[in-house]
């Protein structure tokens, strides 16, 4: 352990040091100016700081309160050595953060004793908190293993959801890896935008209510279908409603907003402009952009370039604006996640 002695006396400090230096297993440094020791200590760690009260440049209060404001000194034992009996001087050294006080002239047997206990007390102190990072680290560990089998389990669903669709996962993993691009686009921070690509992919979870003749049927659906096609909405809040995970949650919200329309005439609540939830607003995005590049029964895939057009034209209509522009702002990522070189969507396949 080592200990830090701080006397501006010369035959103090070697007095100090060398009692303190016959203890197992200590190491003693000593310094005169307690303006140089508060340099030390930045540079080094102490277990224990020995100081005096009555110093030049700086009184034994102020190098402790020093100390004190830095993480490193929070809570190591700091002891004043000093001849003053006065109680208002005990008191402020005290308000400074001192741990203990020993008398000038000093008692040997009573400063090593102070100094053994102290110690002791230090090494509690580091093998708590030594014990407190490992917990940390396990429950950081555990929570990332529950996180990571959450993911596994979400992907693997829309995946199942994708081909009773008739399609494959890769519309989802690019749906999911553009609303992330348009999330970061928009500002959102490094987790909601996390949250939102892993809760993309369940945007159209309600499609697993839908009969086969509809979702599989070659031809445009007629107006009788397409309302029954529009229930997958509910059918995907129902199923995923109630949750307790952020995760969950927000894949609630874009299953049942990712259809609604900026300007009013989307489905199943009609919802307008900002009462749309920004999750939804960016999926619906994603979701359209991709759904116009992919081939269906019913119609060609679209080239990249005429999806952006037909995206950027419906700024303001079916989109909101803002999103809209992230979209363009993002668009060599985007165009990156088409040709299947983006690295966001090699890692869910």
């Amino acid at each position: 352990m080592k200990v830090l002695v701080v006397d501006d006396s010369k035959s103090s400090l070697a007095a100090i040091a060398s009692v303190v230096g016959l203890l197992d297993r200590v190491e003693v440094q000593s310094c005169l100016d307690p303006v140089a020791a508060t340099q030390l200590c930045r540079q080094e760690q102490f277990d224990l700081i020995l100081v005096d009260y009555i110093m030049p440049g700086m009184n034994g209060d102020q190098f402790i309160s020093a100390l004190r404001a830095t993480e490193a000194y929070r809570l190591v034992p700091i002891v004043m050595i000093t001849s003053e009996m006065e109680q208002k001087i005990r008191l402020a050294a005290i308000e400074a953060g001192a741990t203990d006080f020993l008398n000038k002239p000093f008692d040997r047997i009573e400063l090593q004793a102070r100094v053994r206990n102290l110690l002791a007390l230090r090494l509690a102190q580091l093998e708590l908190s030594d014990r407190a990072r490992l917990l940390a680290g396990e429950v950081e560990a555990a929570t990332r293993h529950i996180a990571q089998r959450e993911e596994e389990v979400i992907w693997r669903l829309a995946r199942a959801i994708e081909y009773r669709d008739g399609t494959t996962g890769e519309h989802i993993s690019r749906v999911a890896a553009i609303s992330r691009l348009i999330a970061e686009g928009l500002g959102l921070d490094e987790e909601r935008a996390r949250i939102i690509y892993l809760a993309a992919p369940l945007h159209d979870i309600g499609k697993i209510g839908i009969s086969d003749a509809i979702l599989q049927k070659p031809g445009r659906l007629s107006d009788s279908e397409m309302a029954l096609m529009r229930e997958h909405v509910g059918f995907g809040c129902r199923i995923l409603e109630g949750g307790s995970s952020d995760l969950v949650r927000a894949a609630a919200v874009i299953a049942g907003s990712h259809h609604e329309k900026w300007d009013g005439s989307g489905y199943p609540a009609g919802l307008r402009g900002d009462e749309i939830p920004v999750e939804g607003r960016i999926v619906a995005v994603a979701d359209v952009f991709d759904a116009l590049c992919s081939e269906r029964p019913y119609k060609r895939a679209w080239p990249v370039d005429e999806a952006y057009s037909e995206i950027v034209a419906s700024s303001g209509k079916h989109f909101d604006p803002a999103c809209v522009g992230a979209f363009q702002a993002k668009w060599p990522q985007i165009l990156a996640i088409m040709a299947g070189t983006d690295v966001r969507v090699l890692e869910t396949c």
